[in-house]
């Protein structure tokens, strides 16, 4: 049995090529749900919802985000309505009284959805209408997970790493911003001063998660800070992690990030923004697989490969390399 720690590429695109090492019923996946906001009163889990459209075969594979061929004839919609009725665009927090009503999971991350600054597909957006009624129903996070995993035919166990309120928010000199602000409505330009887990101290294990912890512990190659750091957060996940065997995949060649803004955050929580720095992200971890190119040193295990991944070939050849990590250390 193997467990990944996911966000919302890096992972992903590795679980691609899971198959070339591991059997599909072996496999549990934990997601980030510190991305996730609300916007327009509707619940929003952008990396649980990129592996429950990649395992249905739906993803739009050219972003990494949302459902291939969607229209998005209400995201259209809403701008037109804004511009005819002189409404502002752009991110907008709710008030602060309004960020700890309603529904708990949302708190510190609720946002109009006048002019949306998030591009919600349609099809998208039914899943985030579905999953919201189930919440308001009384359903948790992880009973809603499972079911759209269900439904979207899943063959690989999928949790979200918590069913309580955790936001990851980025504190920079223009203000405080949810990591959405942030990366997509300001492109990850914004100097970083710190990264806030905000709930996260009050924040439990979903059901199910520290059982997978037990087992042994892959984390992908994405983003350490905003993508898996939410999850090391929560009390309880970290001495997991001391306590089973994990590997790491790089998601640095050498000093440059595959992609987002890894090394602008890693700097900002005092870590190397490099494969190196990975030792200060994952000190519990007991072997990483790193570039053949990368001279990367841990005093542990290292894997090299190309672990550049542009297709499910590429993945595989990364996850095969995964394996051999943990055959060194098991």
């Amino acid at each position: 049995m193997v467990t990944f720690l996911s966000g919302g590429t890096g992972t992903p695109k590795l679980l691609d090529g899971a198959a070339a090492a591991f059997s599909p019923d072996e496999v549990t996946v934990i997601a980030n749900t510190g991305d996730d906001i609300e916007l327009g009163g509707l619940f929003i889990s952008p990396d649980v919802d990129t592996l429950i459209f990649q395992g249905g075969g739906l993803l739009d594979r050219e972003r990494w985000w949302g459902i291939k061929g969607d229209t998005t004839r209400t995201h259209d919609a809403l701008y037109d309505i804004a511009n005819a009725v002189g409404l502002e665009g752009g991110p907008q927090y709710l008030p602060e009284e309004r960020q700890t009503e309603g529904r708990d999971i949302a708190r510190w991350r609720r946002f109009s959805g006048i002019a949306e600054f998030m591009e919600i597909g349609d099809r998208d957006r039914a899943v985030h209408v579905t999953r919201t009624s189930l919440l308001d129903r009384g359903e948790t996070l992880t009973e809603v997970t499972q079911r759209l995993a269900s439904g979207f035919g899943l063959t690989i166990d999928l949790l979200p790493m918590t069913n309580d309120p955790v936001a990851s928010l980025i504190h920079t000199p223009e203000g405080m911003m949810h990591f959405q602000e942030f990366w997509v409505a300001h492109g990850g330009e914004p100097t970083v001063e710190n990264v806030e887990f905000r709930g996260s101290s009050r924040a439990e294990p979903a059901p199910g998660v520290l059982d997978a912890l037990d087992d042994t512990v892959v984390i992908g190659p994405s983003n350490p800070v905003t993508s898996i750091g939410p999850m090391l957060s929560i009390p309880g996940f970290g001495a997991a992690l001391n306590d089973t065997t994990v590997v790491a995949v790089s998601p640095f060649l050498g000093d440059e990030a595959f992609s987002g803004p890894a090394g602008k955050l890693m700097q900002a929580v005092n870590a190397e923004p490099s494969t190196e720095g990975l030792a200060t992200a994952y000190p519990f971890a007991d072997a990483f697989v790193v570039d053949e190119g990368d001279d990367a040193e841990f005093g542990k295990p290292v894997e090299r490969t190309d672990i550049r991944i542009d297709d499910r070939r590429d993945a595989g050849r990364v996850c095969e390399a995964v394996a051999r990590a943990i055959e060194a250390v098991e």
